[in-house]
């Protein structure tokens, strides 16, 4: 058997074993029933304060919404969220979103829509961002609020009465694309408990993404065994042929990453362009990285490029001449290592950097380009 075949059947069954470990983990939570009463909470939120159930004992209705900072679909409904936390914070309904995913069980390839993970800080920064108008809860420690509650997937909606006994479950209308609408049930719910009447639907489906429950951790770490063992290999490259990457005719978002092993800062770097590669190179995004090491380095800069497990397309500058190299990548740059730059499809430029970056506002470049929801 051939070596890309045997590399190709691991992958697969890495493949097969994490959806394997989703559908378990799917199977084995089970929610809420209609009528039952709200679970008790103690959780901290992004605004410094922590939460109880009590707190929202003067609304006659409460709305708790299992949310994420990384899921598309989440995503795509944190506008809606806002406009019904506004909408009816005057009519006696609170809102509160609880995340209840834990980090750690968060793959990287997990994250190809957005530009952070689901860790508590990375929620304050979500919040902030996104200016949330409600209460944005952590459940992520030990995640026995979202045990007891039982969410199916992000976002996942529960509209409690003034008893806090579960009147409705569910989604919060039926598309996840705001032009495609047509029932909105949770602001239905809500109005029906409002006005005393019977709500036309108690329980739907939900789409979006699954729960990451902790038992997810084991998926997680074998993907990163699996990444660990990707080919790693350096090309050389002159002049021409990186001017001819900069073009970027490739139709995929091209982030290039100059460095150099005798810059340690460079080097160290490496690594967050590993998490930005593997995070987003299921899309239309590549990552390339260039040496600027004499071509008598070779064996070092690869030997760099393997313990950093840097498997995307490397080069190392076939010249002594840096400022060569330079003017190849960026006529504006006058000089520096490391060097990032941004391009889109067709050529432009749109982020660049000489000296260290600061990865959430690269990511956030990349994802302003890429899109942050499904097509």
């Amino acid at each position: 058997m051939s070596k890309s075949r045997k590399q190709t059947l691991t992958i697969v069954a890495a493949v097969l074993f994490m959806a394997g470990l989703s559908w378990s983990a799917q199977k084995q939570y089970k929610s809420l029933e209609i009528g039952q009463k709200a679970p008790d909470f103690n959780l901290p939120g992004v605004d410094g304060r922590n939460y109880r159930l009590a707190d929202f004992a003067d609304a006659k209705v409460l709305v708790i919404i299992f949310h994420c900072n990384h899921c598309p679909t989440a995503q795509a409904y944190e506008g809606r969220m806002k406009k019904l936390a506004a909408d009816y914070r005057n009519k006696g309904v609170a809102l509160v979103a609880i995340s209840p995913n834990d980090p750690k069980a968060v793959r990287l390839d997990e994250l190809g829509y957005s530009d952070m993970g689901d860790s508590f800080e990375d929620m304050k920064i979500r919040a902030k961002d996104m200016r949330y108008n409600f209460p944005y809860l952590y459940d992520g420690e030990d995640q026995k609020v979202s045990l007891a509650y039982g969410p199916a997937r992000t976002p996942h909606v529960y509209i409690f009465d003034r008893q806090r006994k579960l009147r409705y479950m569910g989604r919060i209308d039926d598309s996840e694309k705001p032009h495609l609408v047509k029932t909105k049930d949770a602001r239905n719910a809500i109005e029906a408990l409002l006005r005393g009447r019977k709500i036309p639907v108690e329980e739907t489906a939900t789409i979006g993404c699954s729960i990451k429950w902790a038992d997810k951790r084991e998926s997680a770490k074998r993907t990163l065994e699996l990444w660990a063992r990707e080919n790693v290999t350096v090309e050389m490259a002159d002049a021409k042929s990186i001017k001819k990457l900069i073009k970027n005719d490739s139709g995929k978002l091209r982030l290039i990453y100059i460095w150099a092993s005798w810059s340690r800062p460079s080097v160290k770097q490496l690594q967050e362009f590993v998490t930005i590669n593997r995070m987003y190179r299921k899309r239309d995004f590549e990552l390339i990285t260039i040496s600027a090491d004499s071509p008598k380095r070779r064996s070092r800069v690869l030997s760099s490029l393997k313990k950093q497990q840097v498997s995307c397309k490397n080069l190392l500058f076939d010249s002594e001449d840096e400022y060569e190299l330079m003017t190849a990548v960026d006529r504006d740059l006058l000089g520096g290592i490391p060097y990032t730059i941004l391009i889109q499809p067709g050529g432009k430029v749109i982020y660049r950097r000489v000296g260290m970056i600061e990865p959430h506002e690269l990511k956030k470049a990349i994802v302003g380009h890429l899109g942050r929801y499904y097509k």
